[in-house]
C-alpha cells in the first residue's frame, strides 16, 4: 500500500500554497473547485504522495469527538543542515531541533501557516 496523499483544511489557500511552495518547495499540480464555496490545491514534492490543501470546507462533518487531530506531516530532505539554513534564510522558526536522534537520523519540527506541524527527516 501507498500513501497517496494527506489533506489539510486551511483558513487561507493562497498563504498556504505560497507556503508549501515558496518555503518548502513543493509544486502545485492540481487546483479545482468541487463547488462554489470550496477550493483544492494539491501540491507534490519529489515522491508520488501529495499534500492536498482544502479551504472552504465544513469542517464540522470532519470534527473528531475524541479531541484526536493532524499531528504533522512528515516531508523527508536529502540534507538537513543545508535545508534547514535555507528555511532559516526564509525566515522560517523551528519549533525543534534540528537535532540526531538514534541511528543518525536528523529531525527537526516547524508549522505552517494554519499551525499544522512539519517534521523534516533525513534518514
Amino acid at each position: 500500500m501507498k500513501v497517496s496523499y494527506a489533506a489539510i483544511t486551511v483558513k487561507d489557500l493562497e498563504e498556504s500554497v505560497k507556503f508549501y511552495t515558496e518555503i518548502l518547495g513543493l509544486k502545485e499540480v492540481r487546483r479545482f473547485s468541487p463547488h462554489e464555496r470550496m477550493t483544492i490545491a494539491f501540491l507534490k514534492g519529489e515522491g508520488n504522495g501529495m499534500i492536498e490543501l482544502i479551504e472552504g470546507m465544513d469542517k464540522s462533518e470532519w470534527k473528531i469527538d475524541s479531541g484526536q487531530a493532524l499531528l504533522l506531516v512528515g516531508l523527508e530532505v536529502s540534507d538537513m543542515d543545508a535545508t534547514v539554513q535555507a528555511l532559516w534564510g526564509k525566515g522560517i522558526d523551528f519549533t525543534r531541533g534540528p537535532i540526531e536522534v538514534q541511528g543518525g537520523t536528523k529531525i527537526a519540527f516547524l508549522k505552517d501557516p494554519n499551525g499544522v506541524g512539519i517534521e523534516l527527516i533525513q534518514p
